[in-house]
This record gives C-alpha cells, structure tokens and sequence, in this order.
C-alpha cells in the first residue's frame, strides 16, 4: 500500500510517498491505548493501555479489571523477539497505575515518565483517575524483562494531584513538561450521566499544565507548576497532539480536534502551544481523525513547511465516491488516511489522501513508534534528511480494530478487538503520485450557483448537513459586502435561494455560505 503526499506553494515542498507493510509478530501483544518507550538499540517497552476493544456502554460491563493489559512487554521489531513480565510483582500503587489506560507519557533519554490514567483500582474497589507520576528506567527494565530478573528497582513513583487525569497528551520542550486537556473520570463509566446507575466525577481539565520534573535518579518530585485554563478550547480529551516547528522556527505543539465541543461533538479546530502561549486557530477545520489515532510530524525544513499525517481510527466525517465530506454525528470508525498541512505563511489545509486507506477499521487508539533515523528530537521526522529511496521510518502498532462503522450502540464485546498487527512504515521520496482531495466546506455544503454567468438572478444551491440558522454574503473584489442574509434553514438535505443580483454592475463577484463553523466560498459573474 502507498500514499504520496505532494503540496502546491511558492516554496516547492518536497514530495513524498509513504508505503505500509503488514508485520505480524506472533506473540506480540494485542493492545490499544498504551504507554510506550523505546531502548537505546530501539527495542519497544509496551505499558499500560486495554486487551479488549471499545468499550461498552453498560456501566457493568464498561473498562472490565480483567481486560486491563497486566503486564510489561518488550518488542524487538527487527528480530521480531518478544519478552513480558507479570506487573503485578509491584507496590500495588504502582500495579494498579501501569494497568490503567490513556496515560499520559513521555520518554526523557532513557527515563520514561507515566502521568494519570484510569481503571479500577482494587484498592479504591472502583475505577479511578490516578493521581500518580511513573518513573521508568527504559533501559535496564527492558534488560531485567528480557533476561528474567527483577523489574522492581526500575520503578519509581509519586503522587500529585495535578496530575491526576486521563486521555490528555504529555509533551516536553526544553525542560518542561506539558500537560494538556484530559479529564478526571473517577467511577464507572456510564453514557446516560453522573447521576445515573452508579453514577460517576468527570472533569475536563480545560488546561495546559506546564511543569518540571526534578529527577536525580533516586528521587522523584515536580515543580514550577503553570496552569493556563480556557473552558472553550481546552475542554477536549481523547485527540492527537503532535510536536510542531512553526514557520517562524519556533518550537511546540498542536492539539488537533478531540472531544467535547459544547455541542457534544467533536472539536474541529486546532490549539497551537509554544514556551510563550497558546493560539487558537478557527481558520482551520480538521473534518478527519477526531480521536487519538498514530499520527507522524514531517518538517520540510528546505520549504518551512509542516506536514502531520494520521491514520485511520475515529472520524465525524466521511467521504463519499463524489469527493463530498458526509457528516456522521455518531463519529464512526474509519480507514481513512489524512494530512494536515501548515505552510511557510502559516496557513493550514488538510487532505484525504485517496490513493491510500487502512486495510481494516483499525488505528483508534494506535501509536506511530519512530525508527532510530532521521527524527529530529520530539520524534519530528526530518524530511530533508531522508534519503531518495524507499527509506523504514518506524513502525504503527496495536489499536481498536472494529468489524463495522458504527458500532457502539450494538457493542456487546464482539464487534471489536484491541489488534497486534504493526505496519512498518516506509518513505520514499522517489515517487510523487497526486491523489488527494483537500477538505473545506465546499466538500460538506457542496454549494453551487447557476447560471453563471448570471445576468438578474442568481440561485444558491447546495445540501444542508442539519437544521439550522445560516448564512450568506455576497461580496466584490474590494471584498466590500453588498448583500448580508440569514436563512433559517428546517430540514437537512437539498436547499435553494434565488437571489436577485440585477442591481449590481458587471463583474466578478463571491458569494460565501456559512453556518458559524464551516464556510463554503463561490465565485460568479454578473453579466
């Protein structure tokens, strides 16, 4: 299977292609939602995370004990080898933390630090949101698991409550640790509510949480907490952050869509965080990958531009054989393969890639495992750096695999899996083929007017994904607004407006269509 991912900008980005292989290492573990780290000879330490597959909406029957992933497992992808160890061989603070799923974590050097995740807690006889900080030494835990010695020693652990939360994302930059969004989720899940059945605490963070971790080796501790709170932007959880160099040079990150707007939908913009602050950006939607998927950063240094590529896992939107974004509100699993593009002037697009899908609904809850070369630090793959020809980057592994789209009002435990199956992942700037559509509303509306060119009326048509108020504005060339509408739109599907134009002078002129989150641009002619 191949992709090629080609932009077109005055600074000519580089093209390339990506090739997935199937890998199946036979005793590999079957795993979503993990914690992994990488030894110095770039074998994996896999931690933490769930054996099943999505979760079931009976609270009963929701993130069972017994499917929890007990042990700690070292990969050797070249050699295909395979190693594990039985967790429970440690401090039950430790045991119960290492089995939840959707920690937060990030690797130091050879220090893997674990933050939060959930599960049921045996000794809080319920599931919890951990309020503890790992310490893992990569490499002689993975020597001590491989050899059949003692993993103790390799784990150190504190607690604070700042970092008790589940399903944010953990990033570091020059010193500093952040963060951002996540949840605290203490009791049984349960889609009806809080106060429902057993009933449960949740609540978003809505924060960037910037701090040190102060590490001697020994002794463990954090400090110079900093919290930035915004309840409108920050209240997501569940989504994909990935390492940024911005235009400017400078470094961070992007949270990408995640979950829950006020709407009870997913996010559709992005949060851009660096050392100084945070940027909202609503000039751009991402339609594709919702949830937190394998995702890889490519820096196009030569052209300071900023590839981010996802794959497959969780989507709110589709696409239809016409090139049409169609909106599914129940946010099913997808195979779609994306790219979001941010380039040298600081616009960003995103692209399905159409040439190119995973081969099953598979990639929720995933991770992209970078190969030993050219990654920059925070696992920004180089691009520039790589050779011509078909070049291994790294590796995708594990992930939810569901056997239909929508399953999650039918799942009673058999209509999905946690997958083995790792794909290596190849780049291969030899081959530039062009097949990508890139999404904006005019891919959701699928506006059109007609005729054009258009004389004393001129009629809007184009698909409503839902009821509700919108509107649109017709502009000149100055981009100076000549009409300014509301339509009350109440039923979804095919729509028309004529409107009357025979006032205006010959020329060129935009009309833009909008509903408050997508908007749709078309030009015309007035004869």
């Amino acid at each position: 299977m191949a992709l090629s991912c080609t932009v077109a900008n005055a600074q000519n980005p580089e093209d390339f292609a990506i090739e997935l292989e199937p890998l199946v290492i036979p005793n590999a573990p079957s795993v979503h939602s993990y914690s992994w780290g990488a030894t110095s000879d770039h074998k994996w330490v896999i931690i933490g995370g769930r054996v099943d597959g999505l979760h079931r909406r009976q609270p009963w029957a929701a993130f069972q004990e017994q499917d929890n992933n007990k042990n700690i497992t070292v990969i050797d992808p070249v050699t295909e080898q395979v190693w594990t160890a039985d967790l429970s061989v440690l401090p039950s603070e430790m045991f119960e933390q290492l089995q939840s799923t959707n920690q937060q974590f990030y690797q130091v050097d050879t220090m893997m630090y674990v933050t939060g995740g959930y599960g049921y807690s045996a000794t809080a006889l319920d599931h919890i949101t951990y309020p503890n900080l790992t310490a893992i030494s990569i490499d002689q835990v993975a020597d001590a698991v491989i050899n059949g010695g003692n993993i103790l020693p390799f784990f150190r652990q504190i607690t604070n409550n700042n970092l008790k939360v589940t399903g944010g994302q953990l990033g570091y930059l020059n010193g500093t640790f952040y963060l951002v969004g996540g949840h605290l989720f203490d009791g049984r899940y349960n889609p009806m509510g809080p106060t429902h059945g057993p009933g449960f605490i949740q609540e978003y963070t809505n924060e960037i949480r910037k701090f040190e971790i102060i590490d001697d080796g020994v002794n463990l501790s954090v400090t110079n907490f900093d919290i930035t709170t915004d309840t409108a932007n920050l209240h997501r959880r569940d989504y994909n952050m990935a390492a940024q160099i911005f235009p400017n040079g400078t470094e961070g990150f992007t949270a990408f869509s995640g979950v829950f707007n006020p709407n009870d939908l997913p996010y559709l913009n992005s949060v851009d965080i660096d050392e100084a602050t945070y940027t909202v950006n609503n000039n751009f939607n991402q339609y594709l990958s919702q949830y937190h998927s394998a995702k890889i950063p490519v820096w196009d240094a030569n052209a300071s531009t900023m590839h981010t590529l996802f794959f497959g896992g969780i989507s709110q939107f589709t696409m239809d054989a016409q090139g049409n974004l169609v909106e599914d509100t129940d946010v099913p699993f997808v195979k779609t393969i994306s790219k979001v593009t941010r380039f040298s002037n600081g616009n960003m697009q995103e692209a399905k890639l159409n040439y190119i899908e995973m081969p099953t609904l598979v990639g929720s809850g995933a991770e992209f495992i970078p190969s030993d070369q050219y990654f920059l630090p925070r696992e920004i793959l180089d691009l520039n750096t790589v050779p011509q020809t078909k070049t291994l980057i790294g590796y995708i592994y594990g992930g939810i695999e569901s056997s239909q789209e929508n399953i999650f009002f039918i799942n009673d435990g058999t209509q999905s899996s946690a997958s083995n199956v790792i794909f290596k992942v190849y780049l291969n700037k030899s081959i530039a083929v062009v097949d990508e559509t890139i999404l904006s509303g005019d891919n959701i509306f699928k506006a059109h007017l007609y005729p054009v060119p258009a004389t004393n009326e001129i009629t809007l048509a184009f698909n409503a994904i839902r009821p509700e108020n919108m509107e649109y504005k017709i502009i000149d060339l100055s981009g100076k607004v000549l009409i300014e509408e509301k339509l009350e739109i109440k039923n979804e599907g095919e729509q028309e407006f004529n409107i009357n134009i025979a006032n205006f002078a010959k020329g060129t002129y935009t009309l833009i269509l909008q509903n408050g989150v997508h908007s749709s641009n078309q030009p015309f002619i007035k004869h």
